[in-house]
């Protein structure tokens, strides 16, 4: 099994939690994962070691800025958080990490991150994307508002309490700008036709935070070859829902860049 470490960072100006996962080859691709809007290192599980594993290649995961335990949010996000974060902070951590041309693996706002950065850097190997968004539908403003009354009524901020220092903070440091009027206008479509590196986007069929019209907005843009797998029973948290076939076609996507 890969060993892993665990340790801080300082980027885009914050405290960032780390981890590194090694590989048994140095010379192949370093794996970079992108957490989801309430995510963090542990809410991914065993999916980055899995992916590791399957593909020889080592990995960096980390939570940002607000998120795990790393730094606490001490502002509220602007509707440009996910572009702050793809332009300045991620860039300051790889470039610390030393990850040259790295191939990411984003879920949902982690997904939207990795499509900002891969259209402003030509150094991405490859891009895998988990229930991306790169618009707001009127889906994933539903199943938001859903989610602020689930934190108030439910055993939701314990849940959340196992992996963020802080979970109503880092709660409502989400939910809060979804819900703004401003973010009605969010788009990142923009990004898409500088993307030319090979791209795997996975969608559930049963997301409650968004439709197969991301993944094929995505596929009829994108300069670069694109896969759409779309995965039956399935909801926004693919690699818990149907965990085997995220990691099989995600290992498989990485395997035919990396070899």
């Amino acid at each position: 099994m890969p060993q892993s470490d665990l340790f801080d960072v300082e980027a885009g100006g914050h405290r960032l939690e780390v981890q590194t996962i090694r590989a048994p080859d140095p010379a192949r691709p370093t794996l970079v994962f992108l957490h989801e809007g309430l995510g963090s290192i542990t809410t991914w599980r065993e999916f980055p070691l899995q992916v590791a594993e399957a593909t020889g290649c080592a990995a960096v995961v980390y939570s940002r800025y607000g998120y795990g335990n790393s730094d606490l949010l001490e502002a509220p996000f602007r509707v440009d958080y996910m572009h702050r974060e793809a332009l300045e902070t991620l860039p300051e951590l790889l470039a610390k990490l030393d990850v040259v041309q790295p191939i990411l693996v984003g879920h949902s706002d982690g997904a939207s991150i990795a499509l900002i950065y891969s259209g402003a850097h030509d150094a991405v190997r490859g891009l895998a994307v988990l229930a991306p968004h790169v618009f707001v539908e009127d889906l994933s403003v539903k199943s938001i508002a859903e989610a602020q009354v689930a934190f108030e009524t439910t055993e939701l901020p314990e849940k959340l309490g196992r992996h963020h220092a802080d979970p109503r903070r880092t709660f409502y440091g989400w939910n809060d700008i979804w819900l703004h009027p401003d973010f009605r206008r969010w788009n990142i479509e923009a990004s898409l036709p500088r993307i030319a590196c090979p791209v795997l986007a996975v969608q559930g069929r049963d997301d409650q935070y968004g439709t197969m019209a991301q993944v094929d907005a995505i596929a009829a843009q994108v300069a670069g070859p694109c896969e759409i797998v779309r995965l039956a029973d399935c909801g926004h948290a693919l690699h818990r829902d149907q965990p085997e076939q995220t990691v099989a076609a995600v290992a498989a996507f990485v395997r035919r860049i990396a070899d």
